[in-house]
């Protein structure tokens, strides 16, 4: 280090490598998209409202709300005649720390017409398997000592089947929203994706507000993720476009934040009055940050971002 040099320069310039890599990889995805007739749309970082969700934080900003996704706008435009869209963008969740989690993190979205959840299967396949096979010349990569292939086929496995393998219960048939929440972190999760991704499928539906029910299992819902190493790296859903029920799933999630003592976000209206118009879709968020870190042999998201939270 030259004299007078801040620490903050030799932190940056030991990042360059991944980043460097993190470059190729966002190259290589957006790549695949393109070839595969996506469109690249932007939507707004400042937003009047997002969608009340419990488990999810949002950051105030002056009279507006950093968005903590892109999904209610992207879906507005598949219900404007869209058919297949993606971006790469920021998220903003307060209370995000730690070596897998940040408050501010780069997502990419995409959403297509669709009448299966199992299209989003394909699609994971296909952009995992050419992206690690773009950027690395080959499906199989070594991470924390590891090796992870991500050469399709993924395995599907089912919620309830995860449960009663691991945890000893049906979430299902005997949901309990504590006792699930608690019992796939400490029992489940950790477990997925073990030397390839896995795809962690059919929710217990008060777990998936925006998705649609299962049409042969109404408690189900059309949601998944997938996990490599128990990291959660995407999760998706077949698109639900009943205003009535998701207002009514609006409503529950707001009451849930104000007996958590926080003030809900209103109800994004423009969203619920553009729901009749969307067509059958799916529609999934990966956590791009993640993926960066797994090609490229990082053990947290600080070694694969230019800066920190506590840096910039």
């Amino acid at each position: 280090m030259s004299a007078g040099r801040p620490p903050l320069l030799d932190l940056l310039e030991s990042r360059r490598e991944r980043l460097f890599l993190r470059d190729r990889i966002l190259r290589a995805l957006r790549q695949v998209l393109h070839e595969a007739a996506f469109l690249e749309v932007e939507t707004p970082l400042l937003l009047t409202t997002v969608a009340p969700e419990e488990h999810i934080v949002h950051v105030a900003c002056g009279d507006r709300i950093l968005a903590t996704s892109p999904e209610l706008q992207m879906k507005e435009l598949m219900a404007a005649g869209f058919d297949r869209i993606f971006q790469i963008t920021r998220s903003f969740r307060a209370g995000e720390h730690g070596t897998r989690h940040v408050p501010e993190f780069t997502i990419l979205e995409w959403y297509h017409t669709a009448r299966s959840l199992y299209a989003l299967v394909d699609d994971l396949e296909l952009l995992l398997s050419r992206t690690a096979q773009q950027v690395t010349g080959s499906s199989k990569v070594e991470w924390q000592g590891r090796t992870l292939d991500f050469a399709p086929p993924y395995p599907v496995l089912s919620v309830r089947e995860a449960f009663l393998r691991h945890a000893g219960w049906d979430p299902v048939s005997d949901f309990e929203a504590d006792r699930f929440d608690l019992d796939l972190v400490e029992h489940v999760e950790h477990r997925l994706g073990i030397g390839r991704p896995e795809i962690l499928a059919y929710y217990p539906l008060p777990q998936a507000s925006l998705a649609r029910p299962h049409p042969e299992d109404p408690r189900v819902a059309l949601r998944l993720e997938l996990y490599v190493e128990g990291i959660e790296l995407a999760n998706g859903f077949m698109e639900l476009s009943d205003p009535v029920v998701q207002e009514g799933r609006f409503r529950e999630s707001a009451a849930a934040i104000r007996r958590a003592g926080r003030k809900p976000p209103s109800l994004p209206s423009a969203f619920l009055a553009a729901l009749p118009h969307l067509p059958d879709c799916v529609g999934i968020a990966l956590g791009v940050d993640r993926l960066v870190m797994l090609l490229t042999d990082a053990a947290e998201i600080s070694q694969v971002r230019a800066f920190a939270p506590d840096e910039a």
